[in-house]
């Protein structure tokens, strides 16, 4: 009999590591170095200690088998799941460990290869990050924010270019209190 639970073990281990190696927000967090230079290992860690973590707590509800996937994420990975899958992993968990109570090592095989089959792999594209958008429009700013040097009537101006007079008697004369900060200029109607 003994044989046989230790059996129904290895076929959750098997399971579990499974549904951890398909899940793609692990995927990407391993792959691009999330939990560090040891991303690697600690992937295989997480396995035994979500294991360990069914093993000591027999009748878990799905909340709590999310929080604790939630909590070695954020930890381990510096990784918060906002995809949906946190939900769907935990399921399949608890499913699993189901039949391991149950001792139905059929269910957990076929479980376990269903995931397999349907585990595909995930690879991250660069995306430009807030900040180094930010640097780019920096960029852009830093070209318009050049000092020019104007010349005036042959005179050299630094900086500094006088406003065109207006021709029309009436034309709407710009006032420092209607220029904004970030350089935007109030356009205001004729009275």
């Amino acid at each position: 009999m003994a044989g046989a639970a230790e059996d129904a073990r290895a076929l959750f281990r098997a399971g579990v590591c499974a549904a951890l190696e398909a899940w793609p927000a692990l995927q990407i967090a391993v792959e691009n170095g999330f939990g560090g230079v040891h991303s690697q290992e600690k992937a295989k860690w997480l396995g035994g200690a979500v294991e360990d973590y069914f093993m000591r707590n027999a009748d878990l509800e799905l909340d709590e088998v999310e929080d604790f996937l939630g909590e070695l994420l954020t930890n381990e990975f510096d990784t918060v799941v906002e995809d949906g899958s946190l939900p769907q992993v935990s399921q399949q968990l608890q499913t699993m460990f189901h039949h391991f109570q149950r001792g139905d090592g059929a269910a957990l095989r076929e479980m376990a290869s269903r995931i397999t089959q349907r585990k595909c792999k995930v690879t991250s594209t660069a995306l430009k990050t807030a900040k180094e958008t930010d640097e780019d429009e920096d960029d852009v700013d830093s070209v318009e924010e050049m000092e020019v040097t104007a010349t005036n009537d042959g005179a050299a101006t630094d900086g500094v270019c006088s406003q065109p007079e207006p021709s029309d008697p009436d034309a709407q004369t710009i006032k420092e209190e209607d220029i904004v900060e970030d350089g935007w200029t109030i356009v205001r109607r004729k009275k």
